[in-house]
């Protein structure tokens, strides 16, 4: 199953794809209220055509979204970085998540923005201080992701909030139900495109940090609650790395696309007027 938001009656609302149409299912906040009821009932929204309905990012306004930097070996050693004795965890806000096709551009500063392939987790179930397999078990489903990254902003600091938080810059694919999915472990392939070039290729195979592992650690320091998200660190390839630096300039459509979940596509474009 295949899922969205849609925004109906001035409310965002979880949808899932059927062919076509959306069936509206139940406001964002019901949803998560209690996602496996949710899926089971009948929608009881509206149908909607999907050629012509804006799509909205699935998840809660209130989820924590929690990213997992220099999660595959190869892309720490392309960054002269020593692989993490830890899962490396840094925070998201869901102000910057969008969806497939929306327009992003890099902050004034920056000479352009730099691409991050990767799988999103997403939540299903509370978590508190639970098992890698209860964990592993209560994600309801995965999309690609973007982790879009304004590189100067992100070296500013040891600490990478800034950069990992410019406008527009956590481009979200579908959510795409575990079971339709499977186990990351297993090796899913993930690759990134800007244009027809592909920048990045690799199994999900290679993460040092496993999904369940990871939010089993999150869980006993915090409950993690339905609509919660963990995106899962990018493999090698990135384009601040590169000689000379590459990175994303208007006119640039950058694209991930991930075994069994599907893709997300985000068109760079020109800075945008400063708001008064």
């Amino acid at each position: 199953m295949r899922l969205v938001g849609v925004h109906v009656d001035g409310r965002r609302h979880v949808a899932r794809r059927d062919g076509e149409d959306l069936v509206v299912l139940a406001p964002v906040e019901d949803f998560w209220a209690d996602p496996t009821a949710s899926l089971t009932a009948p929608g009881q929204g509206p149908r909607l055509p999907s050629a012509g309905t804006a799509i909205a990012h699935p998840v809660p306004d209130g989820a924590r979204v929690l990213c997992l930097g220099l999660n595959y070996r190869a892309h720490a050693a392309e960054g002269s970085f020593r692989p993490p004795e830890h899962p490396l965890l840094f925070g998201r806000w869901t102000a910057s998540l969008v969806v497939d096709g929306t327009p992003v551009t890099a902050p004034v500063d920056e000479v352009g923005l730099d691409w991050e392939g990767e799988v999103a987790a997403v939540v299903g179930r509370p978590l508190d201080r639970v098992d890698a397999d209860t964990a592993r078990e209560a994600v309801l489903g995965y999309a690609a992701f973007n982790d879009l990254t304004a590189r100067r902003a992100q070296k500013l600091t040891s600490q990478w909030t800034l950069g990992k938080n410019a406008e527009g810059s956590g481009p979200m694919g579908d959510l795409v139900t575990a079971d339709e999915v499977g186990d990351l472990r297993d090796g899913l392939r993930l690759q990134t495109l800007v244009g027809d070039e592909v920048v990045q290729d690799a199994s999900t195979a290679d993460m040092l940090f496993e999904v369940g592992d990871v939010l089993a650690l999150v869980s006993r320091t915090m409950v993690l609650r339905p609509g919660d998200v963990l995106v899962t660190g990018t493999p090698e390839g990135v384009g601040y790395v590169r000689t000379p630096p590459r990175y994303l300039r208007p006119g640039d459509t950058v694209t991930v696309r991930i075994e069994r979940v599907g893709s997300v596509s985000t068109p760079v474009v020109a800075p945008r007027p400063a708001s008064g």
